[in-house]
């Protein structure tokens, strides 16, 4: 794996005038059931967005909607001043389950040559580009190994590559470290800091783990359950670089985490959260 740069996501340029994402009034329904109410929300170019709830508050059904996966039942949605109707390649969404998200009878190369293929790429552009690629997430040792032969850690950076390969402007996550390790967690939290920062990719993470919202977002959303609405919006005004050590030792970032708690302790009940960890 490639060292971390020194200025890891120091400098974030956030556009302000024009949001490249605005939802507006967005309600999704399962039958009778409604599951999103009146969402209004913008996120940045090249902003970190960070959404936190409680389980089976919306957030992966959110996060589905953005993708083109899940229809509105009201509002609207834009992505870049067009609305989102489908999946489209500007918009990559990674999953928490890797194992499930990659090819089993296809090696990492082939794995991240998948989205290269989909995109038309030609062939002989393909290697350097999966080349590069695969040294970024300290996967080029492993570039003919299959899936089953890789730790979770690995597997997860082989479904990030391949969705780099997209070339996306949007970067979906849907609680993409939760089942990993605590070290793995955090290399890959460091990981995805730098890669977001070095490509400007506007994203949008979604955790239980309060801590890791923090410490990766510019801002945290918090969604309320039955059916979800925004909460709050919380700016997350700690420096960059950010640093595993001296990042979470911060006053402010203690304070950030007693104040996310607090919002989801009042919507689901204290019983349901952890504090500092699992919400």
């Amino acid at each position: 794996m490639q060292p971390l740069r020194k200025d890891l996501a120091a400098a974030r340029p956030i556009g302000a005038e024009v949001p490249a994402l605005s939802i507006r009034n967005l309600a999704v329904r399962f039958g009778a059931r409604a599951i999103l109410d009146a969402i209004d929300l913008d996120v940045r170019e090249g902003e970190f967005l960070c959404i936190v709830g409680s389980s089976g508050s919306g957030k992966t059904t959110l996060l589905r909607v953005l993708a083109g996966l899940a229809s509105l039942a009201e509002g609207k949605v834009l992505f870049e001043g067009a609305e989102i109707s489908g999946p489209s390649r500007d918009r990559a969404i990674i999953f928490q389950d890797y194992s499930k998200a990659l090819l089993p009878w296809r090696t990492v190369r082939g794995n991240v040559a998948l989205s290269l293929e989909a995109r038309n790429v030609p062939a002989k552009e393909q290697d350097a580009i999966i080349d590069a690629l695969l040294a970024k997430m300290g996967l080029s040792p492993s570039r003919t190994q299959f899936p089953g032969q890789l730790s979770g850690g690995m597997q997860q950076r082989v479904q990030i590559a391949r969705c780099l390969a997209q070339d996306p402007k949007l970067l979906l996550m849907d609680e993409p470290f939760g089942a990993l390790d605590a070290m793995t967690r955090q290399t890959l939290q460091d990981e995805i800091l730098q890669l977001a920062a070095e490509k400007q990719i506007t994203t949008i993470f979604i955790t239980h783990d309060l801590e890791e919202a923090i410490y990766l977002g510019d801002r945290v959303v918090v969604l309320g359950r039955s059916p979800a609405t925004v909460v709050e919006s919380v700016e997350i005004e700690l420096p960059r670089p950010r640093n595993q050590l001296t990042t979470r030792e911060d006053g402010r970032f203690l304070a950030y985490r007693h104040r996310l708690f607090e919002l989801l302790a009042h919507e689901c009940g204290p019983q349901s959260l952890q504090r500092g960890g699992q919400g």
